[in-house]
């Protein structure tokens, strides 16, 4: 009988023999990663914090108000992990923010590596030096003197939506806003960066797909190249910007044919700086202006206000000026509240290459990820 016993446990214990094996070299390589990735298990082995998130977490359209309870719960950071081995520090005060954004640590490679094959290695992609040398070249391109010819362009594009606009209002049909926001600012940055009138206000589909919003941002991003040709052929006999500004208008396109010949950008690099500023120029933009609205129709009171003090600052007229954006002080507060509450780059991540100490004695270790919110 004991012999059976023993036959029965040996035999149980020879067929889990290869599951305890896995299981040992599961808990080595476990062990290995996080040592070379410095990364804490402490929230892997606890089950109840692990389960406590996911059942917190129900992607239902409820989850990002967590990480306002959160940052209410915690006033200084917390961290927000997305399985057992990826983590994001999230930053909320202000004084923890700024010693990370005044550190020199890079812009994180785990979002921007999603950016790269489409818009290339452009200002909001690159890093380091290279980040530096095209911030510098570009420079010339927010000067006042560029800047100011650009409201009548912008304006211009706004006229054009808000008649489109008009035919609505005659109607009790609604229409989705912000493509009609985005078009806008897409016409906006081809007027003033390219020098180019795209049309894109009447050409372009209006459609509740965000797909059909990404075709024709693609499509004029390839209409781009054609432009960026034929500006090169034009640009052969000028030298300098002097010489285009006595001429006419500069625009962004201008400034960096001009570096290119000047400093030596490649033509990947223009490429990229294009491609960059087509984006961010006309999308974060559009949910910029978009979200203004929704904050001014929640204030009915103040969106009179801002009407009143813009209707008094034109003085008749039916186009800003230059001159008249400094006559607006309550608009301009109100525009720049409803960018706090709802920016449209809501994040700032970086990645950290050495430890990094706040004010308060806490340490950050080398190769965290850290997002500002």
């Amino acid at each position: 009988m004991e012999l059976t016993e023993t036959i029965s446990k040996t035999s149980q214990f020879l067929q889990d023999l290869p599951h305890s094996f896995a299981l040992i070299c599961f808990s080595l390589n476990i062990k290995h990663i996080a040592q070379s990735q410095e990364v804490h298990l402490r929230f892997f082995f606890n089950c109840k914090y692990v389960l406590s998130l996911l059942l917190q977490l129900k992607q239902d359209g409820t989850d990002f108000d967590h990480l306002i309870k959160w940052g209410e719960q915690y006033p200084l950071a917390f961290p927000l992990w997305f399985g057992p081995f990826v983590s994001f520090l999230n930053i909320h005060h202000p004084d923890y923010a700024k010693t990370l954004l005044t550190s020199t640590e890079p812009k994180d490679d785990f979002a921007f590596d999603f950016l790269s094959p489409w818009i290339g290695e452009g200002l909001l992609v690159s890093n380091g030096q290279k980040w530096s040398r095209h911030r510098r070249l570009l420079t010339p391109g927010f000067h006042y003197n560029v800047l100011k010819p650009y409201t009548k362009l912008i304006s211009d594009s706004a006229k054009t939506m808000l008649d489109k606009w008009e035919g609505y209002a005659q109607t009790s049909e609604s229409f989705e806003l912000f493509e009609h926001v985005s078009l806008m600012t897409l016409d906006s940055i081809m007027k003033c960066a390219f020098s180019c009138n795209s049309d894109c206000q009447h050409e372009g589909l209006v459609s509740a797909s965000a797909i059909a919003m990404c075709l024709i941002l693609l499509s004029y991003l390839s209409f781009i190249e054609e432009v960026i040709k034929k500006r090169k052929e034009a640009l052969k006999e000028m030298n300098g910007l002097d010489q285009i500004q006595s001429k006419r208008n500069l625009d962004f396109l201008d400034i960096l044919l001009c570096a290119r010949k000047q400093q030596g950008l490649s033509d990947e690099d223009i490429r990229a700086e294009v491609d960059t500023f087509m984006f961010e120029g006309h999308d974060t933009t559009a949910s910029g202006i978009s979200f203004i609205l929704y904050c001014l129709a929640c204030n009915p009171e103040h969106q009179q206000m801002c009407r009143d003090e813009i209707i008094h600052a034109l003085e008749g007229k039916d186009t800003i000026e230059w001159e008249d954006l400094s006559k607006i002080p309550y608009t301009t507060m109100c525009i720049k509240e409803s960018l706090r509450l709802y920016p449209p780059v809501p994040g700032i991540l970086r990645k950290t290459t050495k430890p990094i100490t706040f004010f308060d004695g806490r340490t950050v270790p080398a190769g965290c990820w850290c997002i500002c919110v």
